[in-house]
Formats: C-alpha cells, structure tokens, sequence
C-alpha cells in the first residue's frame, strides 16, 4: 500500500510500489534492520528474518528487548539494503552506489501456535541457506519454550532502486579522471568442516550448494 509515508520523495522514478519486486529484494537477503522506540528512545537493531508470502517472521531469546518492545505491538520500522556497485564519478559530489532496498512500516505480534511457531523458524532457516532446516536436528521443546517468534505482515512499504551509470556535470566529463562502475560480488569461501566432526561425515548439501552460486 502506498501512502505518503512510504512515499519515495528523493528521485521517486527509482521507487517502486510492486510487491513483486519489494519480495524479489527481501528474498536475496537475510538480515534487516528493525527501527523501533523503546522507553523513549530511538533503537535500531538487525536481525535475521524469513519470508513467506506477505510475512516476515523474526526469532529471538524470550529475554530479547527487540521481541519484548514487538510483541506490545509498537509500530516498527524495517529496512532491507542490498548495495550492488560503487558509482565513481569524475567529481566526489557525483560518487553514488547501485543498490536494491525496501523499506517497510507495521507493527509485529507474537506468533502463538505452536505449528505455526515450527514453521517459522523453518522458513527463517531456509531464508538464511535454503534446505538446511531438512539436514539438522529440530528445536526440542525445551528450546523451543526459550523461543520468541514473532510476525509482521507486509502491508505499508516500498522499494528503491538504482541501477545507473556515472553522472557528472556536462562540463566534468572533459577532465582526465577515471570513472566508472565497481561492481560488488558476493560469495560463499571453501567450507571449513568442524574438527569435532565424526569420521566420514560429508559436506552438506545445502553448503556445497551454496559455496558454489553467486549470492
């Protein structure tokens, strides 16, 4: 839903409003930042995060300030950046960056059926590597019990894009100075298997996966 507050007013052309696209951008990450207020204070604090459909669960201790502040349902701020390239102009005023980013508004609540909490916690796993939740052993009901899980719902928010060459002034463009774009790539290293691990235990699947694409 576009309202003024999520409005994008600096260069609206590159705001974008489709769900679509807003999903696209928070599928690629795992970890947003959450703005909130606590005892009147201004607090932002990041966060591992999954997303199903129109929700976003977040997970935490039961002693978490974040979760406890959530659950009263005070209104949250959530932002999600990806930055893809450093834009080097002939001029330091003109240096910008290539980036993807959604900012949403709501509130979260906590996620009380226990089925519901299960699958939660399995969406936020696979958000972070995709089929690991289906190689590990589950949450007991002694950790789950220690568990907060809360949701937000997807309803007030919007992208914002660029994906842009260099923009200098007309007149900068007759300076000898290099510019261009500084692409930034993403990139899993080799494994490195736990020394305590019993004999002949191979690499995951979902690590070797993962080692081997681009993020």
């Amino acid at each position: 839903m576009k309202t003024d507050r999520s409005k994008v007013k600096r260069i609206p052309k590159r705001g974008s409003y489709d769900n679509k696209i807003i999903y696209s951008i928070l599928d690629k990450e795992f970890i947003c930042q959450i703005g909130f207020v606590h005892e009147d204070h201004p607090v932002v604090i990041p966060t591992i995060y999954g997303r199903k459909e129109d929700t976003l669960y977040f997970h935490g201790a039961n002693v978490s300030r974040m979760l406890q502040s959530m659950e009263e349902g005070v209104r949250l701020s959530i932002n999600v950046t990806r930055t893809n390239a450093l834009v080097l102009a002939r001029s330091a005023f003109h240096h910008s960056l290539n980036y993807e980013s959604v900012t949403l508004f709501g509130q979260a609540f906590l996620v009380e059926d226990d089925k519901e909490k299960s699958e939660a916690l399995q969406i936020i796993s696979n958000q972070v590597l995709a089929d690991r939740w289906e190689e590990v052993r589950k949450p007991n009901s002694k950790e789950l019990n220690v568990t907060k899980v809360l949701k937000f719902k997807i309803q007030e928010g919007s992208a914002k894009i660029r994906n842009e060459g260099v923009g200098d002034d007309t007149k900068d463009y007759e300076l000898d100075i290099w510019a261009g774009l500084l692409p930034i790539e993403r990139s899993y290293g080799s494994p490195v298997s736990d020394p305590a691990l019993n004999d002949g235990i191979e690499i995951s699947e979902s690590v070797k996966k993962a080692a081997n694409e681009k993020l």
